[in-house]
C-alpha cells in the first residue's frame, strides 16, 4: 500500500517533478513487490515516449520489469522504492506486463496508445447516462480499445502517492457513470486516429481551481497569496470552527432539505425474505432515480434476490454498493447490516461497503434490500458500477455481480427540491474539497509519474466570483501541472463557460463574462485551446446536458493541434479593433472560410459604448472576415462588447459552424477586479 509522501514546508522548497518526489516515499508496508493502482490490467501506456513503471519492494530487492521485447532490471533503494523507464513503444496491443521480485505481478490486456487526463468540476464529472441521449451512447459503448480510469474522490493536506481506482474496458456497464465529456472526447479521438485511447477521469463537482493547484505554486505567486492567507485564517481554532460548521450545516439542512419522517417499509416487511413484491417494478442499477424516470425526492426501496453457493454458507461476506444519494439502510435476509445517514458529511459520495455476518448467509436464495432516502436534488445509486457480494479478499471473478435489474417500490414520494447548493456551509480544513491544494495532493500528484499526452479541463463556475483573479490562477495551475509531470508543455484544452441564468434585457456587467475572458486570456499559454459552448447552455440549469458537442469541440483542438489533422479547432476569436468614424471594425482569428449567422439573419449580441462607458445594443454587419458595429445613439464610439452576459443572445459563427467567443475591446475595470 502506498503511503503519504513526507515533504518539507511548502514555502521553503522549490517544486520538484513527480519522479523526484518518489524519493520522499515512506517505507513500504510490505516487502512484496507492489505497484500503484494506475499500473494494472487493461491500462493504456502512452505511445511515442518513454513511460515510467514504478513501485515498492523490500530494500535492495532486485526487480525485473518486462514488456514487449524489453526487459529492465532495477534494485530497490534503501526505502524500498524503484522505477524503470521503458520504450518508447508504438501504438498497439494487447500486451502483458510482468514485474518480478520476491513475487511476480502479471498485468494483462495492456495497450499502447494515447492517454489523456479529464479533470474539473461537475460538468466534467457529469455521467454519460445523465447526458443528452446518454442512454443511446451507453448502449452503443462497445469499444475494447478505449480504456477508462476513474479516480475516487479524496482530499489531503500533503501529496499522496496513490489513488483509488482501476482501469476498465469500455462497455455499456462500465461507461454509464464515466465522465460524459471525457468519453465523447476520447471516443472521437479513437474514431479518427484508430489507435487505443486511455482516459483518466479525476474531477469533483463544485470545486475551485485553487484546490487543484499545489501549495508551492500558490505560495510562489503574490497575486494568489490571499487564497493561502484566507485558508490559514480558517485553520485557526479549527475545533470551534468545526462545531460552528456542523451547526450551520444542520440549520441549512432543516431549511433546504427534506427530513426523513421514518422508515415505514421495514415495518411493512419490505426487507423480509418472504415479502410479497408482485406490485414492485424493475430498475437497472446503478443509476439515479431521475435517470430511470422517477422525478421525485423521498424514499425508495430496492430488492435483489441472489443465489449463494454452499461454500459461502455461514461465512462473513462483503457487500459492495456504489455511493448512494443521499442516505441508506441496507438489509441482508431481513436484518440490517449497514446504514449511512445524515450524520455523515457528503454521504452522497460515500461507497457503501458493509460486512454481512456469517449467521445471515445461507446457501441458495438470499435477499439484499436497500432503503434509499433522497433529501433533495438527484437521488439513488450514483456510483461507478462496482456492486458485488462475496467473501473478503475474493478475486473479482469469484464475486456475485449486483449491477443490473433490481425490484423497487416507492415508500414516500415528495415534490422534487432543487436548493441553492452554493449556499451550503463548507467544512473548514483539509477535509473541505475547496481548500487550497487538497485535490492536487490527493487526485493529481499521484498521477504525475504516469505518462500522458495531455489534459482536458471543464471548470470555472466555482471561481466566477473571483474572475479577475482567475486570470492568474488558471494559467498558473496549468504551468503547475506541466512542471509536475515533467513532460514539457503538454497539450491542455479547456471548456469556456456555457450560457446560463435568466436573460437580461440591457447590456451590463457579468461575473461569468469576466470568467470567460480570463479563460480566453489563458490561450496565451503555449499548447492550449478553448472549446467555446456559448450556444449550448441551459438558462435554467448550470449543467447543460449536451455533452456530445463539448467533447467534439475539445477533440477538434486535439485533432488539429496535437495530431495535426486537417480540422478547424475554433470559432472566431477576437483579434483587434479600430474606430472608423462612428463605427468600430472588429477583426477575428479562426474565421475558417468566412463569418455567418446560422439562419442568415442579422447579428445579435453586440453592444457599443462611448467614453462614458455606457453600453447600448448595437447594429452589426459582417464585412468579409470582419464585423462592423455601430449605433445611432453613439456618435463617437470607443468600445465594443459581444455576448457579454451570463446568458447572452448571440449568433456569430464561422463557416464550420463553431461559435465566436464572447469578448470586449475595452479594459475598463469589471465587477471582480478587487476580489481576492
Amino acid at each position: 500500500m502506498f503511503l503519504k509522501r513526507t515533504i518539507v514546508n511548502n514555502h521553503q522548497r522549490r517544486f520538484a517533478p513527480a519522479f523526484l518526489l518518489l524519493l520522499f516515499l515512506a517505507a513500504p508496508a510490505l516487502a512484496e513487490v507492489q505497484v500503484p493502482s494506475l499500473i494494472g490490467d487493461n491500462m493504456v501506456l502512452q505511445q511515442g515516449q518513454k513511460v515510467r513503471i514504478w513501485g515498492s519492494a523490500a530494500a535492495s530487492e532486485k526487480v525485473t520489469v518486462s514488456l514487449l521485447n524489453e526487459k529492465r532490471n532495477v534494485t530497490a533503494d534503501s526505502g524500498g522504492h524503484w522505477q524503470v523507464m521503458m520504450g518508447p513503444f508504438k501504438a498497439g496491443g494487447p500486451f502483458v506486463l510482468t514485474i518480478t521480485g520476491s513475487n511476480t505481478l502479471t498485468f494483462k490486456n495492456v495497450l499502447i496508445g494515447e492517454v489523456w487526463i479529464c479533470s474539473g468540476q461537475s460538468n466534467m464529472e457529469w455521467p454519460l447516462i445523465n447526458a443528452k441521449d446518454g442512454a443511446d451512447a451507453v448502449a452503443q459503448a462497445n469499444y475494447p480499445e478505449i480504456r477508462l480510469f476513474t479516480v475516487a474522490k479524496n482530499t489531503s493536506s500533503t501529496p499522496l502517492d496513490d489513488v483509488s481506482g482501476k482501469w476498465v474496458v469500455t462497455t455499456p456497464e462500465q461507461v454509464r457513470q464515466f465522465s460524459a465529456v471525457g468519453y465523447f472526447f476520447g471516443r472521437e479521438l479513437f474514431q479518427q486516429l484508430k489507435i487505443p485511447v486511455g482516459l483518466i477521469h479525476t474531477s469533483w463537482g463544485g470545486t475551485q481551481a485553487e484546490a487543484w493547484t499545489s501549495s508551492e505554486a500558490l505560495a510562489a505567486t503574490p497575486q494568489l497569496e490571499p487564497i493561502l492567507d484566507r485558508y490559514q485564517l480558517r485553520l485557526k481554532d479549527l475545533p470551534e470552527r468545526q462545531q460552528g460548521f456542523e451547526r450551520a450545516l444542520a440549520d441549512w439542512g432543516l431549511k433546504n432539505l427534506y427530513q426523513d419522517t421514518g422508515n415505514k417499509g421495514e415495518a411493512l416487511g419490505y426487507a423480509d425474505l418472504g415479502a410479497n413484491i408482485s406490485d414492485w417494478k424493475k430498475m437497472n442499477l446503478p443509476q439515479f432515480f431521475e435517470t430511470a424516470g422517477l422525478k421525485l425526492d423521498g424514499a425508495v426501496w430496492f430488492r435483489r434476490e441472489i443465489e449463494v453457493p454452499q461454500s459461502w454458507a455461514g461465512q462473513d461476506v462483503e457487500l459492495n454498493l456504489t455511493s448512494i444519494d443521499d442516505y441508506d439502510v441496507t438489509y441482508f435476509n431481513g436484518t440490517r447490516v449497514g446504514s449511512i445517514g445524515s450524520e455523515t458529511v457528503n454521504s452522497y459520495m460515500v461507497p457503501r461497503r458493509y460486512r454481512v455476518p456469517g449467521n445471515l448467509v445461507r446457501s441458495g436464495r438470499n435477499v439484499i434490500a436497500v432503503r434509499v432516502f433522497d433529501s433533495a436534488g438527484e437521488g439513488g445509486f450514483g456510483g461507478d458500477g462496482k456492486m458485488t457480494l462475496g467473501p473478503s479478499g475474493s478475486k473479482e471473478a469469484e464475486l456475485i455481480p449486483l449491477s443490473g435489474p433490481w425490484d423497487y417500490k416507492i415508500e414516500l414520494e415528495l415534490e422534487p427540491k432543487n436548493p441553492d447548493w452554493g449556499s451550503r456551509p463548507e467544512a473548514p480544513g483539509p477535509n473541505n474539497q475547496n481548500s487550497p491544494a487538497v485535490l492536487y495532493n490527493a487526485m493529481i500528484a499521484p498521477l504525475t509519474p504516469f505518462g500522458i499526452r495531455g489534459a482536458i479541463w471543464y471548470q470555472g463556475e466555482a471561481n466566477a466570483g473571483r474572475a479577475y483573479q482567475y486570470r492568474t490562477l488558471f494559467p498558473m495551475m496549468i504551468r503547475d501541472w506541466r512542471r509536475a509531470w515533467g513532460e514539457g508543455n503538454f497539450p491542455f484544452y479547456f471548456v469556456q463557460l456555457a450560457n446560463w441564468q435568466p436573460l437580461r434585457p440591457d447590456p451590463g456587467e457579468s461575473e461569468w463574462a469576466e470568467l470567460r475572458e480570463a479563460q480566453t486570456l489563458t490561450l496565451l499559454e503555449p499548447q492550449t485551446g478553448m472549446a467555446v459552448i456559448i450556444d449550448i447552455g441551459d438558462t435554467n440549469d448550470i449543467h447543460p446536458r449536451n455533452k456530445l458537442d463539448v467533447g467534439h469541440r475539445l477533440a477538434a483542438w486535439a485533432l488539429a493541434n496535437t495530431y495535426r489533422e486537417k480540422v478547424q479547432p475554433s470559432g472566431p476569436l477576437y483579434a483587434s479593433s479600430a474606430v472608423e468614424g462612428d463605427k468600430i471594425r472588429v477583426k477575428f482569428k479562426h474565421v475558417a472560410g468566412g463569418l455567418k449567422t446560422p439562419d442568415g439573419g442579422p447579428l445579435k449580441g453586440f453592444a457599443i459604448a462611448g467614453a462614458d462607458q455606457k453600453f447600448v445594443w448595437a447594429n452589426a454587419r459582417i464585412d468579409g472576415k470582419n464585423v462592423v458595429v455601430w449605433s445611432k445613439d453613439i456618435t463617437n464610439p470607443v468600445a465594443v462588447r459581444y455576448a457579454w452576459a451570463d446568458n447572452p443572445i448571440c449568433n456569430l459563427y464561422n463557416a464550420v459552424d463553431l461559435p465566436a467567443s464572447p469578448f470586449r475591446t475595452d479594459t475598463w475595470p469589471g465587477m471582480t477586479v478587487n476580489r481576492k
